[in-house]
């Protein structure tokens, strides 16, 4: 199955920017390697190529200006076409900051990842600025013989202030089917978010994702990560856990005081999963 790019996207803000970056991953039969036939950045996304290692294309996302402020509409696309490889990171955190307006923002990604093609999709976190309001939605199209490697790491709030308001939404559908759609919201005017049954106090939260078709033979156990392994060394790390998809993928959701000491728990879910 060959998954053809995505059309291009177009989002209207009201008071605010509106911009969408693209980029495409493109296997060259020829040299074996993942060439990047699109590389298009917009408005605050400065798409910048870095040093791959063996076949895998490598892309940084730079921020160019202060971005989403409230009002604004933006949105990345990136494709990795049947066989390809490409690994994105970003250079810093991206900080929802308010507008002028009153507005909300959005922040849409769309991933697709043809047959046998590999995605590595692993920005730095996004911090709730005291004040915004954004809506964020990724959305993933993955072939049946596609990888997908994606971490999310949310940061409610700048060191010594309060959170803003983040809805998030992570939908992926493999072959067409669902494979995985959940939502999640924090901040002012969101019941019970900060209690003991969602985060705790803790203010930062994340989940590391990887699907394969490894996954049909040997699925995903759960493990239990940080203070929640049991271990008797409960040190504030923060908790969370590994857990297998009802399809050919495992899920780490973890929650901790600050975005390093989560970054360490999801980094122990990915060796987990790489372990099998």
């Amino acid at each position: 199955m060959t998954l053809a790019p995505p059309a291009p996207r177009t989002a209207r803000a009201i008071g605010g920017l509106c911009a969408t970056a693209r980029l495409v991953a493109r296997a060259d039969a020829a040299g074996g390697t993942t060439r990047l036939p699109v590389l298009d950045g917009d408005g605050p996304f400065a798409l910048r190529r870095i040093r791959g290692h063996g076949n895998q294309a490598r892309v940084c996302v730079v921020g160019a200006m202060s971005a989403p402020l409230g009002g604004d509409r933006l949105g990345i696309e990136a494709t990795a076409e049947a066989g390809s490889a490409l690994h994105v990171t970003s250079a810093a955190a991206t900080v929802a900051l308010p507008g002028r307006t009153g507005e909300h923002a959005c922040y849409d990604v769309w991933l697709t990842v043809g047959d046998g093609a590999r995605l590595d999709w692993l920005p730095e976190p996004l911090i709730s600025a005291a004040g915004s309001d954004l809506r964020m939605t990724t959305t993933v199209e993955l072939a049946p013989t596609a990888h997908l490697v994606l971490r999310e790491e949310q940061v409610l709030g700048r060191s010594g202030e309060e959170t803003g308001t983040l809805r998030s939404r992570l939908t992926v559908r493999r072959g067409g089917r669902t494979l995985l759609d959940q939502e999640t919201a924090y901040g002012p005017g969101v019941p019970g978010w900060d209690t003991s049954a969602v985060l705790g106090g803790h203010r930062a939260v994340g989940q590391f994702l990887v699907v394969g078709p490894e996954f049909e033979e040997s699925p995903a156990e759960v493990r239990l990560l940080g203070d929640a392994a049991g271990d008797g060394t409960r040190d504030g790390a923060g908790q969370g856990v590994l857990a297998p998809l009802a399809g050919p993928g495992a899920l780490a959701t973890a929650v901790a005081p600050d975005a390093l000491r989560l970054r360490r728990l999801l980094d122990r879910a990915a060796r987990s999963a790489a372990a099998g």
